[in-house]
């Protein structure tokens, strides 16, 4: 798996990871929900069941009651008041089915009902024997207005409650209407005793004698002694207590239902919360309270792989706050940290709300705006620039603006949907492009384009090559001649280094020396020019030859070394060189370093034997104060003051005649370096400079041909 896939998979898993979250957490509130609702529901249909079985069952242990007396009443007589004052409907049936005596109206109806009925009265209390406790008894659903409530299932042998139907009735009740249990048919009477609805004020607004339903059932008992069938009306009753106990079960688990609803909706709403504060945090920059990277990041890739933005071309923008990191120093970090507050407050301003705009690293921002054209884009940044630098308001800072242009994708006139949009790589090609300003001063802007790709490509493969070649020996020293302007006799040379590669041919030292420079390879390469030349002049001098001292460019990056002069003294000793034939070429820059290091490193060169020489005299603006301080032997001229037009020329010239003049009243030997034309030549003749180097006598030279060179010994010039 690529690096790209594996961090938009890291990417979707947060996005999933918060949305899932929230998902999940109402889908458990919603399922909780029903779940609680379908408990409560279930919790009423049981505590219904239980009352009607109770109500049978009570009912039954009284017919089953009646029914023993019956049968073991001494006479027909006896037996017959017994029912007659039971007060209850009954019809008494011989073996045959014909009715032999009746009380009330037979409404029963329906197929035969098995129901098993157990007494937890016990057999002394209820005066049935232990196998009567438990038995099935044989019922029958009324035809009274009641009877709907209980209805018989048509698949198997058994009734069930019309639960709705019931809690109706027992709501009707409780606003006032009801069943008088002295009712000797149980019809339905008033529930209070003056007919009218209760007061709100009344203590006792339903008496505990009034029934608030009654359903009337049938049970069907056998008599074997006497070889009849006896069929009792029961009355399955529900009376005040009954309805407070229902009531009172289902407000207590009500209760505990929505206690627990309120507690997933807490718990759902805190997560939530968490989740949205878990998710700012990540996405903030806590310095100074914006949108981060990673915010930036995460939008800017959803963003661009959106279909609906097909059509839409993006630019992605580097925004260097420069001088940032100095500003901080000279001042405060926390005062350059309300500055950073007020840039991006003033670029939140220019940027639309379907754009992006964050804080990127610390002196820098990333921004994410629409694309039309190069001119309207061009016109846009320098306006945030411009609009920018009122904001800092100081000459001492500015912006560098580098642009990478997301284009829309078009097919024949379709446009596509962008799949697998690197946002990091294309950022970094904005970097790229500002990388090249940050040489500018002031404000600027700079836009990725093919020639940065290559350049950067290139820079890549130097980077690959550069060990392999330093191993393989591809760099090849060259040498440039210094001659005497007045003698035309050749006194001195520069090594010079060129880079012949197998695989890309003859490269120039422009191609990859600055590449080395920034990536601090050129401390390598030093120490191979310095070990090749001293090589080349220990085989010249074995062979006789009338050698010179050759001069050696080192990189300002060594200076940093303490053990420099170390360093040198034992590479040339390896070879067995005099000292006297290496000089080591220092350029003005360098000088800008830690000056105390740079003195103990010349004194100590010089101790060793060592000319020192500072190249590039006067193409910076500490010069006087460098040759002030460092005990230098040598002093290169720049090539720049022989350049120019002719007005621009006399004024070189005067300011050369004069650094001759310094040189020589301070010790110091001169080269003219990029001289090019007779005149110059006689000029400096006539001002007493020490040697010439350019093309007017001769271009750098493989070493062999630098050989021929020291054998002639003169040169008359004029090869440029």
């Amino acid at each position: 798996m690529t690096d790209l896939k594996k961090r938009k998979k890291r990417r979707k898993k947060l996005l999933k990871s918060r949305l899932g979250s929230v998902v999940a957490a109402f889908l458990a509130f919603f399922v909780f929900s029903a779940l609680l609702c379908g408990a409560f529901v279930f919790m009423c249909m049981m505590i219904f069941d239980m009352q009607i079985e109770s109500g049978l069952d009570e009912e039954l242990a009284k017919a089953s009651y009646i029914s023993k007396s019956y049968s073991s009443a001494a006479d027909e007589q006896s037996a017959a008041a017994l029912l007659d004052n039971s007060e209850t409907a009954y019809v008494l049936c011989d073996k045959n089915g014909s009715i032999i005596r009746q009380r009330g109206d037979d409404t029963r109806k329906g197929k035969e009902v098995k129901y098993l009925f157990y007494s937890s009265s016990g057999a002394d209390e209820s005066g049935l024997s232990d196998e009567d406790l438990v038995k099935r008894y044989v019922l029958y659903i009324c035809d009274d207005t009641e009877s709907d409530i209980l209805e018989i299932k048509d698949d198997e042998d058994s009734f069930e409650l019309d639960y709705l139907n019931y809690a109706e009735r027992l709501l009707t009740g409780m606003n006032g209407y009801g069943y008088n249990d002295d009712s000797e048919e149980g019809g339905i009477k008033d529930g209070y005793e003056d007919n009218a609805p209760p007061k709100i004020d009344d203590v006792e607004l339903i008496r505990s004698n009034k029934a608030f339903v009654q359903i009337p059932v049938w049970a069907k008992l056998e008599i074997p002694d006497k070889g009849q069938t006896l069929y009792l009306r029961c009355l399955i009753t529900s009376n005040t207590q009954d309805v407070a106990y229902l009531l009172g079960m289902v407000v207590f688990f009500g209760a505990v239902l929505i206690l627990m609803f309120i507690a997933l909706i807490v718990m759902v709403i805190r997560s939530i919360r968490n989740i949205r504060k878990m998710r700012s945090l990540v996405f903030t920059d806590i310095k100074i309270g914006c949108k981060n990277w990673q915010w930036f990041l995460f939008h800017a890739e959803r963003i661009a792989s959106k279909r609906r933005y097909a059509k839409q071309g993006f630019a992605l923008v580097d925004l260097e706050f420069v001088g940032y990191r100095r500003f901080c120093a000279c001042n405060s970090v926390d005062e350059g940290e309300v500055i950073l507050r007020s840039v991006y407050d003033k670029l939140r301003r220019y940027v639309d709300k379907k754009e992006l705009c964050a804080h990127n690293a610390e002196d820098s921002f990333a921004l994410m705006i629409k694309y039309t054209d190069d001119s309207i884009l061009k016109n846009r940044v320098d306006l945030i620039l411009s609009v920018l630098g009122e904001v800092v308001g100081s000459s001492t800072l500015a912006f560098h603006a580098g642009i990478y242009i997301l284009p829309a994708v078009e097919n024949g006139g379709v446009f596509a949907k962008r799949k697998n949009v690197d946002i990091e790589s294309c950022f970094n090609n904005a970097c790229t492009a500002c990388a090249t300003l940050l040489e500018n001063e002031g404000s600027g802007l700079a836009f990725y384009n093919e020639k940065l790709i290559e350049e950067q490509r290139w820079i890549d493969t130097v980077t690959k090559m550069q060990q392999s070649a330093l191993d393989n020996e591809e760099f090849v020293v060259y040498y440039q001649p210094k001659y005497d302007p007045r003698t035309h006799e050749l006194r001195g040379a520069e090594a010079l280094i060129r880079w012949q590669s197998p695989q890309y041919g003859f490269i120039t030292p422009y191609r990859f020396i600055p590449i080395f420079e920034k990536n601090g390879f050129i401390t390598e390469i030093d120490h191979y020019m310095i070990s090749h030349v001293a090589r080349d002049q220990k085989r010249w001098l074995d062979e006789g030859q009338r050698c010179v001292p050759v001069s050696v460019n080192v990189s300002r990056a060594h200076f940093i070394e303490s053990d420099l002069a170390e360093q040198i003294r034992d590479m040339v000793d390896k070879e067995g060189t005099p000292h006297q034939y290496i000089e080591i070429e220092l350029t003005e820059s360098a000088f800008f370093d830690d000056k105390k290091a740079m003195i103990n490193t010349i004194m100590k060169l010089k101790g060793y034997g060592f000319a020192v020489s500072m190249d590039d005299f006067g193409s910076g603006y500490s010069s006087l104060n460098s040759l002030k301080d460092m005990p230098l032997d040598v002093l290169k001229l720049d090539a720049e003051f022989f350049r120019g037009e002719a007005a621009d020329t006399e004024r070189g010239e005067a300011v050369v005649s004069e650094a001759i003049k310094l040189a020589k009243s301070l010790n110091m030997r001169t080269v003219a370096e990029g001289v090019e034309v007779k005149e110059q030549v006689e000029f400096l003749a006539s001002q007493g400079c020490d040697m010439i180097q350019g093309y007017y006598f001769a271009k750098p030279m493989p070493g062999d041909e630098y050989r021929e060179r020291m054998i002639q010994g003169k040169n008359d010039g004029a090869e440029g």
